[in-house]
């Protein structure tokens, strides 16, 4: 096994300034599935989503602004933070789930790719530097920082950009409820070799996939309003069945990442979970625990920025990283030496978590 740890060496984000707050949705008439009118009052619909997500309010992109933009935005910040020159980066890796999806259109837009799109918003001339996407469910970032991590140690990369980009309210049916989830936002990193022999860098790695019925636990559907067009898709979801097989299975896939390091579990300093649902990250993380006997507040390991932000999908990992080595989540700071467990599971159904030690 390569004794080459991978380091981030640099991060930047980027937050959308529209904040579209649970009060801008009070009168909305939403549908449920089998496309029957929900009849509670608006005020009640939005109080019953903030008590189950935790979510209060989400960023949405302005009308001029598309995903490949704000990816480089917040690739532009990490390549800033780290002090590189561009031009030395090997691979641009992007995670999205719709490309580049146009305000008043929903079609996906995926040629170019989105890593050749931030390439080209970038400015890089470097005929070697080799970008490509990863569709991958919302756990795309953390996918793509594993296949990083598998080029450099092979010495087949030296310096990677790992971008986790997404423009959901493009996508939403705004007749679902499930549109207050799904915001937008994106969250980069630089990872190379660490020239250290410190102890940094990524230790272990896992991945976990389930493709039977739950293939279609997040797919693209018609609309709930009983007068939309079928032929028009949107994303779409089955909340309950995914709330049950992230409290299954994504604390194994934690549980193995770290058994893999070595590392115990008491010197775990944070979990970075992707944010979905505030009170389903809090249960993924208490059974975690669970696993090694031990009670946990959920609270002083798990920083969250769902509350805000919304579901960004790809990009809250790496948002949320780069907020608390920032210092903007409150009561959350990360210091030299620190362990820490990213985690992340979404459409697939796939599952995948990575140590790292800061």
């Amino acid at each position: 096994m390569s004794s080459i740890r991978t380091i981030i060496s640099g991060t930047g984000s980027y937050i959308p300034e529209n904040i579209i707050k649970n009060s801008d949705f009070v009168k909305q008439v939403f549908f449920e599935k089998d496309q029957t009118e929900i009849e509670s009052p608006g005020e009640e619909v939005v109080r019953k989503f903030k008590d189950i997500t935790g979510i209060s309010e989400r960023r949405w992109a302005s009308d001029n602004e598309n995903n490949a933009d704000i990816a480089a935005i917040a690739a532009k910040r990490a390549i800033e933070d780290a002090g590189i020159d561009p031009e030395t980066i090997d691979q641009i890796i992007v995670a999205h789930n719709y490309g580049n999806v146009l305000k008043g259109s929903i079609q996906s837009d995926t040629v170019p790719s989105m890593a050749s799109r931030v390439k080209h918003r970038l400015g890089i001339k470097n005929n070697q530097c080799v970008p490509y996407d990863v569709l991958f469910g919302c756990p795309g970032w953390i996918q793509g920082m594993i296949q990083a991590d598998a080029y450099i140690k092979s010495g087949l990369a030296k310096r990677c950009l790992v971008i986790g980009s997404e423009t959901l309210s493009r996508v939403v049916d705004i007749y679902d409820r499930d549109t207050m989830i799904f915001s937008d936002g994106a969250g980069a990193a630089i990872v190379e070799a660490n020239p250290k022999d410190d102890g940094s860098g990524i230790i272990s790695t896992a991945n976990m996939s389930h493709t039977e019925e739950e293939v279609d636990y997040l797919y693209y559907g018609k609309s709930n309003a009983p007068e939309s067009n079928h032929e028009v898709k949107y994303i779409k979801m089955l909340g309950r069945k995914i709330y049950e097989y992230s409290l299954n299975y994504v604390p194994e896939a934690m549980k193995i990442a770290l058994d893999k390091s070595g590392i115990p579990i008491e010197s775990v300093k944070k979990v970075l979970i992707h944010q979905a649902n505030e009170k389903m990250d809090a249960a993924i993380v208490q059974r975690f625990y669970r696993k090694y006997g031990i009670k946990i507040n959920v609270e002083a390991v798990m920083p969250m920025s769902i509350r805000e932000l919304g579901n960004s999908s790809v990009a809250t990992v790496p948002t949320l990283y780069d907020m608390v080595l920032k210092d903007q989540i409150p009561d959350h700071h990360i210091e030299k030496g620190d362990i820490l467990l990213f985690a992340s599971v979404g459409a697939g159904m796939n599952i995948n978590a990575f140590v790292y030690q800061q």
